[in-house]
């Protein structure tokens, strides 16, 4: 799948995602998506532009800023990837609609389609088996080791909390099935934790 992306392109990506304040959102994360793409890629339209989107939607990650959702989408603008325009515009959307998880207003049919399953492979962790799901949750606190216990608690409750009180976590039949029931009891064990 990586094949027919620029070696250039995929090394400064690696790069970007061995940075010592990654812990989670490291290339690992990348590379758990990428088996989501191969395992639902009969679902997908645009196939190129979800892949690029999973290699830049974490590509700048600053846990002390506020728009690295932005500027990974403009990075993989600035990049000189091979998509074509309409596939980089798609992807470039998808990115920053990860600033929210929620679905653009402006995608509609099929480009819409695959950012939902491009949002449902990003928030799968949250579905994940207990243990894993531990894990991912030490692993965002280390990420966040700069922020004070009492205001990571606080703030992160705020997290887990704005993702329970949403209708539905995920977007496509896929996600639904795999991942919700799981990630409510996940979210909910978390925030209990955090808020005891």
């Amino acid at each position: 799948m990586l094949a027919a992306v620029p070696s250039a392109l995929l090394a400064d990506l690696r790069k970007r995602h061995a940075e010592p304040q990654r812990h989670y959102h490291d290339w690992s994360h990348i590379e758990a998506l990428l088996h989501h793409i191969d395992s639902i890629q009969a679902k997908l339209h645009d196939r190129d532009a979800v892949l690029y989107a999973v290699l830049f939607h974490d590509s700048i990650y600053d846990p002390r800023e506020h728009d690295n959702e932005r500027r990974s989408a403009q990075l993989l603008v600035d990049s000189g990837s091979p998509l074509p325009p309409q596939s980089c515009a798609l992807a470039r959307r998808m990115i920053e609609a990860t600033e929210g998880h929620s679905l653009p207003d402006d995608l509609t049919g099929e480009p819409r389609d695959d950012c939902a399953h491009f949002l449902d492979m990003d928030l799968a962790i949250l579905g994940a088996p207990a243990n894993r799901f531990d894990i991912y949750e030490n692993q965002i606190r280390r990420e966040y080791a700069h922020v004070p216990d009492q205001a990571f608690r606080t703030g992160r409750a705020k997290v887990l909390r704005h993702f329970l009180e949403r209708e539905r976590l995920y977007f496509t039949p896929w996600g639904m099935d795999r991942f919700e029931a799981n990630a409510r009891k996940n979210l909910a064990r978390s925030l209990e934790a955090l808020t005891s």
